[in-house]
């Protein structure tokens, strides 16, 4: 049964409870659904708590208090963060995420909490990408969110950035689930890229405020990206990676999978071809995903645009930006033609090869040819003075 949006001392209560120490996340949602309220538990005697399935130690904790200073500070941590409280019995709680089988009880969140009710899809992969794999995320996410979808991920490095970042650049709407606290950023270089998030998106996580990054807090994060998503994309991973685990926690949920098809002989490519052999939905464009979603949910999508394109006048950003690149391509120079000729969107090429292949070309017009093009968002420089097309 739904409730409004806690009070600060129901919220008081809630984070009790969450910060209970030996309590899981499916042990919590049992006494709820005995006890109802996070107020009734804590009233509750310890036989009670008992009866309910709590253990000996955890039905002390509870009926001590123990943790209602610790909840005290973790308000005043959201205070200062800006952080709102989602718990599970808030109408702003993701339906979809509810009705997995182990829903966290509370959700942490900065940014723009209506997200929590729009068609997301997830997009994940490896942290090691190769240029086609950081292409085919950026292009993809931002035409998924192009189509009215909001885009998930984890904001860790490779796959799940480009993702955001796609996003982004397109105007379009990312959820980043994170497995640290909501007041954290890991890792430390998407600082940047985070603040935008909060700013233009929304940041999630269950952990409490100030939690550090540990390892295994991130496959119990990846639950919730599939959780509240229609289906998860999977770009590049190992045959075993966290993106594999994500997947798989995808189909436990009933969602849709949807994998990028790579080079069979590159190990990133293992684990999206895999998946494609088991019965994924293979990705080509962003058509791919649409197509397989329900029809009332294409129809929501649809009505979405439409609106988004009146509002914004009848042109969209990406129309806009296409003619710019039309336009541009016309008017470059000679060394800069070249350059866009040789390089490739699923290669990188070392500024040193490049100049070897391009003909009556110095080292300064070729870097002046390449800035161009990277102004004009037609080529991006990757670490080492490498050079990729962009798709």
């Amino acid at each position: 049964m739904l409730a409004s949006t806690p009070s600060r001392e129901e919220e008081l209560h809630w984070l009790a409870l969450k910060l209970i120490p030996g309590l899981g996340t499916r042990n919590a949602g049992k006494l709820l659904e005995r006890f109802r309220t996070p107020q009734a538990i804590f009233r509750a005697t310890r036989t009670e708590l008992e009866a309910a399935g709590a253990s000996g130690t955890v039905a002390q904790s509870i009926a001590s208090g123990v943790t209602f200073d610790d909840a005290v500070t973790q308000q005043e941590k959201m205070l200062k963060a800006g952080a709102a409280l989602v718990t599970i019995s808030d109408p702003r709680y993701p339906a979809s995420l509810r009705d997995i089988f182990d829903p966290p009880i509370v959700l942490f969140a900065r940014g723009r909490l209506e997200l929590l009710q729009s068609i997301a899809l997830g997009v994940v992969g490896t942290r090691r990408p190769t240029p086609y794999g950081l292409a085919v995320a950026e292009r993809l996410s931002a035409d998924l969110a192009a189509a009215g979808l909001t885009i998930v991920s984890g904001m860790a490095r490779g796959i799940d950035t480009a993702a955001h970042r796609g996003t982004l650049k397109a105007g379009g709407d990312t959820v980043a689930v994170l497995g640290c606290g909501a007041d954290l950023v890991y890792p430390s270089e998407n600082k940047k890229l985070a603040a935008e998030i909060v700013d233009k998106g929304l940041v999630l996580s269950e952990f409490p405020m100030g939690a550090t990054a540990f390892p295994q807090n991130f496959p119990i994060r990846n639950r919730i990206i599939s959780g509240m998503s229609v289906g998860v994309l999977v770009v590049e991973g190992a045959q075993y990676s966290g993106s594999s685990i994500t997947a798989r926690l995808a189909l436990d949920q009933g969602r849709d999978v949807f994998a990028v098809p790579g080079n069979i002989t590159s190990k990133p490519s293992w684990g999206p071809n895999l998946l494609i052999k088991q019965g994924a939905k293979l990705v080509q464009d962003w058509n791919d995903v649409v197509v397989e979603l329900a029809p009332e949910t294409r129809r929501h999508l649809i009505n979405r645009t439409r609106q988004k394109l009146l509002a914004e006048g009848g042109a969209s950003s990406e129309g806009e930006q296409t003619s710019l690149l039309e336009d541009s391509n016309t008017e470059l120079g000679i060394a800069a033609r070249k350059a866009l000729e040789k390089l490739k969107v699923d290669a990188s090429i070392h500024l040193d090869d490049l100049l070897e292949m391009i003909d009556d070309t110095s080292p300064s017009e070729l870097i002046a040819a390449l800035f161009e093009l990277e102004m004009l968002g037609l080529v991006k420089q990757l670490p080492g003075k490498n050079f990729v097309k962009v798709w």
